[in-house]
């Protein structure tokens, strides 16, 4: 069936983490929609569905959307109700999220962790990534900024032409992901690629929470379907979507009314905001502003949810 990348990162075919799907052996179109039957059923009979306290929180959607701002504006309020966040950029291509914090570099990215260029000195800094957990204590500073209660880190961009594929990214992204050990009061805001890709790689996998962004288009509403029947199919029963950039009361009634059809949630409303437009446009840190407003409600509605 081509390239594959087993959802349980099992190597081989009866590895010790094989669920027998037959994934990696199928043959034919048929086959692979059984075996993607079988990997949705084991993950919801697996999966802890109570709506518990948030540590893990997926921020997902069609590309442009904002969802790189929203998680900017998220780890703001969050910081300033006394949490320790963690934010995790695992997009390959978007380069501006960590000037949305105030930083002026970029951290050192995880992928060169698996570089085949890398220097004894790095090689040296690789014992944590193998541990089972991984708090996020354990993250060496050479791959994180910080900030007043907020470190930020990259897994990797695609620089050059002939780079590779970003399916390495992702199974770092996974891995890490899963492993982390958040404790209370430590909340870990992942930053996904654009689309849907990152389900059929299980990325998500380990998350508790996925925040769909949608924005005033036919595209966006159908893709925020999709991520909800992904995250479903994970075990994931804690999936809402923030509208972003709504310029009026009209449109935000009629896309709620659109996405409650399909049955899922909206937990609020990020409306068009002149001031993060001129920031984005700038590069520079978000600050206050309306749409900061805006998602300090979302904000305290999503913790209120999770007690």
């Amino acid at each position: 069936m081509g390239l594959f990348h087993c959802p349980f990162g099992c190597p081989f075919y009866d590895d010790e983490d094989c669920i027998d799907c037959g994934m990696c052996l199928a043959n034919t179109k048929e086959e692979m929609i059984e075996a993607s039957k079988k990997i949705r059923a084991y993950l919801c009979s697996h999966a802890d569905k109570k709506n518990g306290v948030i540590k893990k929180i997926a921020v997902c959607g069609k590309g442009g959307v904002g969802k790189s701002t929203i998680v900017t504006l998220m780890a703001n309020v969050l910081r300033d109700k006394g949490y320790s966040i963690l934010v995790v950029d695992t997009d390959e291509s978007n380069p501006g999220l960590y000037r949305m914090f105030g930083f002026e570099r970029e951290s050192k990215p995880l992928m060169t962790l698996l570089s085949r260029f890398t220097s004894d000195e790095s090689e040296s800094n690789t014992e944590w990534i193998t541990r089972d957990e991984i708090a996020i204590q354990d993250i060496p500073s050479e791959y994180f900024l910080s900030s007043n209660g907020l470190k930020f880190v990259m897994v990797g961009k695609i620089e050059d032409p002939f780079q590779g594929c970003a399916c390495s990214m992702a199974d770092i992204a996974r891995d890490i992901v899963g492993k982390l050990a958040v404790k209370d009061r430590e909340v870990v805001l992942i930053d996904m690629e654009a689309g849907i890709e990152s389900f059929g790689r299980g990325v998500e996998r380990s998350v508790d929470t996925v925040l769909v962004i949608v924005e005033p288009s036919f595209e966006s509403i159908v893709l925020a379907e999709k991520v909800n029947y992904m995250a479903e199919g994970m075990g994931i029963s804690r999936v809402r979507v923030i509208l972003n950039k709504i310029p009026s009361e009209k449109v935000e009634k009629k896309i709620i009314n659109d996405l409650d059809n399909k049955n899922i949630k909206t937990i609020g409303t990020v409306y068009i905001d002149p001031l993060v437009s001129e920031a984005c446009f700038e590069g520079a840190a978000l600050g206050d502003s309306r749409a900061a407003e805006n998602m300090a409600r979302i904000t305290k509605l999503l913790l209120d949810e999770s007690r």
